[in-house]
């Protein structure tokens, strides 16, 4: 789906990158049809805002953004997202708040990463996220932040399921509901000064997630995420980025329920694992590395390309299946639609294995 996420040479991205005061707000209404592996053919309203909290001599002041979309596609899916990255005025604190409602009828293959594409078969659910974080600036990029982090899934039901033998969902434990809730303790690193559409500096964050019994989870659980993000011009006096992105997603201790576990195209923007639908891995830790080249095609910086490739691994548990890497890679064009955020319709065509392969849209970079 649609998201949003720097010594640069003097181009339009300076503008970009450090809006003048008088225009520091910047929105995006994109109407679109679109279409992926995991939803068919989509329509879709999005929205986008990028501003500025700074004062008018703060040129290191990071861009703010909001984005939210309503969309409904082939396969009777709803999927309404509100998403917010907040900074204050002198980049003391930042705000994140993710909130989503879907109605997601959707695929599952099982579990590790030796899954077959074959055993694909239907669960549908209707899902409620809601997470919030406060952080709190440490020292210059540096920051520690506290959370609540509320997820219930209900109406899970498995539709057009094997007709012998049991399901993977079965076999670890089926529910027709399924709740997390717990506290997130986060430290970050963002030298980033445009989170939708990043050309420099570094992103890094650990998300460390327990669930608690005492506040209405199913079952006690923890996770952890680690994820590291480099972003520099190559060559170093070009407009064109090399982007590098790891994504670890671990289960620290405890059981998650199902569809808690670590998912292929299942991180907040939905954007692991291009050249698989969305789900097809499934297991209790991901290790995840991509990295992207993005290039300029037109000299007025409308048009640009990228050329990308990843890889991933699940396992059932830490020990195992690690050494089992499915890899995805394809190319793909961007168009800028708001010269002021920088923010790009981003096209991507997508190959993984066995054949796996699709088309993959986002309103924004994908990383």
């Amino acid at each position: 789906m649609a998201q949003a996420q720097k010594s640069a040479p003097k181009s339009d991205s300076a503008l970009i990158t450090n809006p003048k005061p008088k225009e520091k707000i910047h929105p995006t209404i994109l109407p679109s049809i679109g279409y992926s592996l995991q939803t068919n053919w989509a329509a879709a309203v999005n929205y986008s805002l990028g501003f500025n909290n700074g004062e008018v001599k703060d040129a290191d002041q990071k861009i703010s953004s909001v984005s939210t979309s309503i969309t409904y596609t082939q396969n009777k899916q709803i999927l309404l997202p509100f998403q917010t990255n907040i900074w204050s005025k002198n980049k003391k604190y930042n705000f994140l708040t993710d909130l989503r409602y879907l109605q997601y009828p959707s695929l599952t293959y099982g579990l590790g990463a030796r899954s077959s594409i074959d055993n694909g078969y239907t669960l549908d659910y209707n899902y409620l996220k809601l997470h919030q974080t406060v952080s709190r600036s440490i020292t210059s990029h540096l920051y520690a932040g506290l959370g609540i982090f509320y997820d219930s899934y209900w109406n899970i039901e498995e539709l057009d399921k094997p007709t012998t033998g049991t399901t993977s969902f079965e076999r670890y434990g089926y529910a027709p509901k399924e709740k997390a809730v717990g506290l997130a303790f986060k430290l970050f690193y963002d030298s980033r000064s445009n989170p939708i559409t990043p050309t420099n500096g570094w992103y890094g964050n650990i998300l460390y997630r327990p669930n608690y019994t005492s506040l209405g989870s199913d079952n006690n659980w923890e996770s952890l995420l680690i994820e590291a993000r480099k972003y520099f011009h190559f060559p170093q006096h070009s407009n064109n980025v090399l982007a590098i992105w790891t994504y670890n997603w671990l289960t620290l201790s405890g059981k998650p329920p199902y569809l808690f576990l670590p998912s292929t195209a299942w991180d907040d923007n939905y954007n692991t694992g291009r050249g698989y639908i969305q789900g097809r891995y499934r297991g209790r830790n991901m290790m995840y590395l991509e990295s992207e080249y993005r290039f300029n095609v037109s000299s007025n910086n409308r048009w640009g390309g990228v050329v990308f490739a990843n890889a991933q691994s699940f396992s059932k548990d830490i020990k195992s299946e690690l050494s089992v890497i499915a890899p995805g890679y394809g190319a793909g064009i961007r168009f800028k639609i708001n010269r002021h955020n920088d923010t790009h319709v981003c096209i991507d065509y997508a190959f993984g294995s066995d054949g796996s392969k699709g088309i993959f849209v986002n309103l924004g970079e994908v990383f």
